[in-house]
């Protein structure tokens, strides 16, 4: 009897698991299959006029990228590296019947733009952009304490010359634990605590939940974060 139950509950536990992963192919697939709105394009060439028809599919690239990390962090939240591609995602919104179709069967649930200005506590933003770090680093196979180059989201503004863009640099030597250096944010200390002495992140962390904080400054990182759901 011990043993029947045992192997029922093997059996249940396993189907359970496949589903799971079956489920996020699909939100996976979705993703990176679906189709933005035309007129978002348009949108776009409105903020930004000096965009090429190829640096507007660029932004929607990361756009769907950023999707995928919000994906991959479930009920975390993300935040978002990118002016530009925030300005997007700001855009895609208004349509709202698509947005929230989008949301419910690429996420599971759907994704709220949290300015990170009204954050939950005075951590979330730089928890957020440490986590959209390490999720980043990981799909593009980049080591995120020693990166050798930027992730998408991260090299976009400064690649299309987006006038109120984030900027980052690879190493720009600021102290241990800073994210600061002139004009732009030092990568790589964003998903490191101290200096990056230590195995703080994690190349293949899906959770978003390793590391420690890595300095109080982390919140103007990046614009607005997703998480959560209805």
């Amino acid at each position: 009897m011990l043993l029947t139950s045992a192997i029922i509950g093997a059996t249940a536990f396993g189907i359970f698991r496949w589903r799971r992963h079956r489920q996020r192919l699909l939100r996976e697939q979705f993703i990176a299959g679906f189709e933005f709105p035309e007129q978002l394009r348009s949108r776009l060439t409105k903020h930004y006029p000096q965009l090429t028809p190829t640096q507007t599919g660029q932004v929607l690239r990361g756009l769907r990228e950023y999707f995928q990390l919000c994906r991959l962090a479930e009920q975390r939240m993300v935040a978002m590296p990118s002016q530009a591609v925030d300005m997007a995602w700001h855009e895609f919104i208004l349509y709202t019947r698509q947005y929230r179709q989008f949301c419910s069967q690429g996420l599971g649930r759907f994704l709220h733009h949290t300015p990170h200005d009204v954050m939950p506590n005075p951590n979330a933003a730089g928890e957020g952009i440490r986590r959209a770090w390490r999720l980043a680093c990981s799909r593009e196979g980049i080591d995120p304490q020693l990166p050798a180059r930027l992730p998408l989201l991260f090299a976009l503004d400064a690649e299309l010359g987006i006038a109120d863009g984030f900027r980052y640099s690879l190493d720009c030597g600021a102290h241990p634990g800073s994210y600061r250096n002139g004009d732009a944010y030092c990568a790589s200390h964003i998903g490191c605590g101290s200096g990056c002495s230590g195995g703080s992140g994690s190349n293949n962390d899906s959770s978003g939940d390793a590391g420690s904080d890595a300095g109080s400054d982390g919140g103007g990182c990046g614009g607005g974060c997703g998480g959560g759901g209805d």
